[in-house]
């Protein structure tokens, strides 16, 4: 951040930081913009800004070609408990697992760059979903200028690798390459990424879990995924799965629940029983005031304080706002 911001510019740039969707990041952008001090210390980072308000203006609305739109807006609103990226080289089997996963009707060809545009789906886990989001294939080939903007509301990354393409080490290698100068990492480590005022405004940074696919072809798939790692030297958390014999299919839902801290929280009315069949999802940590904000701004506006009942409570213990939950509790709401 630039020296002798003004209060404005601050606050909307802590905005940014925390805003989850593309129209509410859009309108901290605009706003960082119209605040920012005009002068020779901040013309780099009026025109970044600039950029990525063109950028994501151009996201939402959707390709163009000519005067006209050519297809669907390239970013996608998180739904469900979380949103989850898709990334691999081409013809790395990822449209097959996420048809699979998610019951879509993705297009899947033998050829490289069938997928063309995002296509999310939901992968049920339990009583919750995760929104997976397929992803056109990332390599020198086709690298879709739009990706970091469609990549900004995830949470976390799937990196689906074919073992048995003798040139996928230097595929994934590829793929990190290029995604780098997008200011998008990668990384092994699952907890929650929180940037300080000296990160990077801009660095999209994905917990990611390696995803072998196709292992029924191969004679020994926990042995090749261990060379593939040896080789590559990524540490990320990995598994094998197959969507013909569906090994390993089973193990992502409860991967993702435990390692983006998944919390589902169950609402009641005051004198009637809870609502247990759709509950409110927030991360481990977050607190009453935070489902009270998903189930309505005025009555989060309004709270009094709330009574829960869970595991860590006794059965209509008063707690306020602040009070941190957890998975299966259940609360009442009180304006």
């Amino acid at each position: 951040m630039p020296t002798n911001v003004t209060p404005e510019y601050r606050a909307a740039e802590a905005d940014f930081r925390k805003a989850r969707t593309p129209e509410d990041r859009l309108q901290c952008l605009r706003e960082m913009l119209r605040t920012i001090p005009k002068h020779k210390g901040t013309e780099h980072l009026q025109a970044e800004l600039k950029s990525k308000v063109k950028e994501l203006t151009e996201a939402l609305a959707g390709p163009r070609k000519g005067g006209a739109r050519t297809g669907p807006s390239t970013v996608v609103h998180a739904e469900g408990a979380a949103q989850v990226a898709l990334l691999g080289p081409p013809n790395s089997g990822k449209s097959s697992l996420h048809a699979h996963l998610t019951g879509s009707h993705a297009e899947v060809g033998l050829f490289p760059f069938t997928t063309q545009f995002p296509q999310p789906g939901m992968l049920p886990f339990e009583d919750i979903n995760f929104q997976l989001v397929d992803l056109p294939p990332v390599s020198a080939q086709h690298l879709p200028p739009w990706l970091a903007n469609t990549l900004q509301p995830a949470a976390a990354a799937l990196l689906v690798v074919d073992l048995g393409d003798p040139g996928c080490v230097e595929q994934v290698d590829e793929l990190h390459r290029l995604l780098s100068p997008a200011r998008v990492t990668l990384t092994a480590s699952w907890e929650p990424y929180v940037p300080g005022e000296e990160d990077d405004l801009f660095a999209i940074v994905l917990p990611t879990l390696l995803v072998a696919t196709k292992t029924d072809q191969l004679a020994d798939p926990e042995a090749e995924l261990a060379t593939f790692r040896e080789l590559t030297g990524y540490p990320y958390p990995a598994l094998a799965v197959s969507t013909v014999d569906g090994q390993g299919l089973d193990q992502l839902g409860p991967f993702l629940f435990e390692h983006l801290g998944v919390v589902r929280v169950y609402t009641k009315i005051p004198g009637q029983p809870p609502d247990m069949t759709r509950p409110f999802t927030v991360q481990r940590g977050q607190t009453v005031g935070d489902v009270a904000v998903l189930v309505h701004k005025e009555i989060a506006a309004d709270l009094r304080y709330a009574r829960l009942w869970g595991r860590e409570t006794f059965d209509g213990q008063q707690v306020g706002r602040d009070h941190a939950l957890a998975d299966g509790d259940v609360v009442e709401l009180h304006t």
